[in-house]
């Protein structure tokens, strides 16, 4: 995936306004008149950063969907550690991710359904991707012993989906930082994937 050219701070703070709008209003129920209200600007003008309230949309999506494999790729590039050392990593690097930004983590996992086409397709090529590398994973955690599961299909999917609710209660202000909830979920997570030995 090529890297995006930095955004200028204006676009920037376009860019993180209208994501608190699109979490707290979703992205249908919010109009450019109302983001250009919330960024102290006329209409006219903000047309003059971007094109549409969507511009915002992929970049936020497609910019967060670029961070997730960079993130699973640093943890799990060492083929000489064990799967479910990497697998820890992968998922600890996936709650980084979520909760670095939780507006952008919100709008990424419930507002893509807005993207047109090309983008939208797009995007679910590269959420399947995702969701493969972790079955990919699992799978091999299976077949050399480490983990244990019926369906490695199955209990990526669940991984992902345990992990994707963090943004609906994390806080940023609340007493665990993220490192510990990375800590923990990756704790209670694998405790259903590890291979115990037998007593």
């Amino acid at each position: 995936m090529s890297t995006a050219p930095p955004i200028r701070p204006r676009k920037a703070q376009i860019d993180r306004t209208a994501t608190a709008l699109f979490r707290s209003r979703g992205f249908a129920a919010t109009s450019m008149r109302e983001l250009a209200t919330a960024l102290g600007l006329e209409a006219g003008s903000l047309y003059s950063h971007i094109k549409s309230k969507e511009e915002i949309l992929h970049r936020v999506c497609f910019g967060l969907a670029e961070s997730f494999f960079t993130g699973f790729a640093t943890a799990t590039f060492d083929d000489a550690k064990p799967v479910a050392t990497r697998l820890r990593q992968a998922i600890e690097a996936h709650v980084r991710v979520l909760t670095d930004d939780s507006a952008a983590s919100a709008v990424f996992l419930h507002e893509w359904r807005h993207l047109s086409e090309p983008a939208r397709g797009e995007f679910l090529a590269l959420r399947d991707r995702y969701e493969a590398a972790f079955r990919e994973l699992i799978a091999k955690g299976v077949s050399t012993g480490e983990l244990h599961t019926p369906d490695a299909a199955f209990a990526a999917l669940t991984l992902l989906a345990s992990l994707n609710w963090l943004p609906s209660w994390y806080r940023p202000d609340g007493k665990l930082s993220p490192d510990e909830i990375a800590h923990r979920l990756a704790e209670q997570l694998l405790s259903g994937l590890l291979r115990t030995p037998q007593a």
